[in-house]
């Protein structure tokens, strides 16, 4: 039996072709750099999204979730 369903999918491709028409490349073509970069970016900018996450998690408790 699949566990699987609409919105499921096993695998996630992007096509970025339509993109590099218009001249984008990637930064990153290795993804545990990529990955290495978003970690290091969200550690230094801990500001931008720390308040956004504690609204969050507020909202979740009055819920009971």
């Amino acid at each position: 039996m699949s566990t699987t369903g609409p919105g499921h999918d096993l695998r996630y491709a992007i096509d970025a072709s339509k993109m590099r028409e218009l001249g984008w490349t990637p930064k990153y073509t290795d993804f545990k750099a990529g990955l290495q970069a978003t970690i290091d970016w969200y550690e230094q900018n801990k500001a931008w999204w720390q308040p956004e996450k504690a609204k969050t998690e507020a909202k979740y408790q009055e819920i009971g979730r």
